[in-house]
């Protein structure tokens, strides 16, 4: 565990862990991450570089992987308490897990990206993008209290804030940004009242990115971010936080993801 008893957590999705797995310890090294939470391993278990990690240091892990699609991993060099897995809109698509760690719940989520209309009666990955986050709403209500310690990081798709994308307006009608996934993941948020580690940091009216697409042949000259990789933390942690870092460098290096990581420096007990 890092020093002073303080819990480094990263959030990455990068897709496909077999292919960027050096990757992913170069940004732990970088962030010096106790835990990595991973989305879009794309791996099935059996095929999980468990090696590479174990080299690392990295020797608790906790996955849950498919053939091409989804897949989530924590990695830790601290002891797991607890570990679970999670389904999600009655689909086993690899999506959410959790860990029992450092006196708080942990889990790692991979919301759907909800495919590129927005609207569900034409595009029925829309709909179960929708379906998903309200469901999340409705069981994290119902699992815990707003008294209990628990963090929630990953991958999930929607940059709800103005300032979170490039341009408000141009992106309203664009999936990520629409009005209705904004308000889903806000009732989310509030069913909690969870603290956005990335927002007590860094202020609204600010820009704050994790995303910039593979399209942009120049991203950092377009700088045409979202940001769609989270760290929330109930209110009994939100005295805990130390420190919020987005290794924006990743995106410049060699065959890298379309996101970056994400890091949260926590006190634990």
């Amino acid at each position: 565990m890092a020093q002073g008893k303080n819990l480094r957590v990263m959030t990455w999705n990068i897709n496909s862990v077999r292919l960027r797995a050096g990757l992913v310890l170069k940004a732990a090294a970088d962030l010096r991450a106790d835990v990595i939470c991973l989305q879009e391993t794309k791996t099935p278990d059996e095929f999980f570089p468990h090696d590479v990690f174990d080299a690392a240091g990295f020797t608790h892990r906790h996955i849950h992987g498919m053939k091409s699609y989804n897949g989530v991993a924590i990695l830790s060099r601290v002891p797991f308490e607890t570990v679970g897995i999670h389904h999600r809109v009655a689909r086993e698509d690899c999506r959410h897990i959790m860990v029992r760690i450092g006196g708080f719940d942990l889990h790692n989520l991979y919301i759907p990206a909800g495919g590129d209309i927005p609207d569900r009666d034409q595009n029925e990955k829309f709909g179960h993008k929708l379906d998903f986050v309200d469901e999340l709403k409705g069981w994290f209500s119902k699992e815990y209290k707003k008294t209990d310690k628990v963090m929630a990081v990953g991958d999930f798709n929607i940059a709800p804030f103005e300032q979170d994308v490039w341009s408000h307006k141009q992106l309203l009608d664009v999936v990520s940004h629409t009005p209705i996934e904004v308000e889903k993941l806000t009732a989310f948020r509030d069913s909690l009242s969870w603290v956005d580690v990335g927002r007590h940091f860094v202020p609204l009216d600010e820009k704050l990115y994790t995303w910039w697409s593979y399209r942009n042949r120049d991203w950092k000259k377009s700088n045409r971010g979202r940001r769609l990789d989270h760290i929330w933390v109930t209110p009994p942690l939100e005295g805990c936080l130390r420190s919020h870092d987005v290794l924006t460098s990743a995106r410049d290096w060699d065959k890298t993801s379309d996101h970056v990581p994400v890091v949260v420096e926590i006190a634990v007990a």
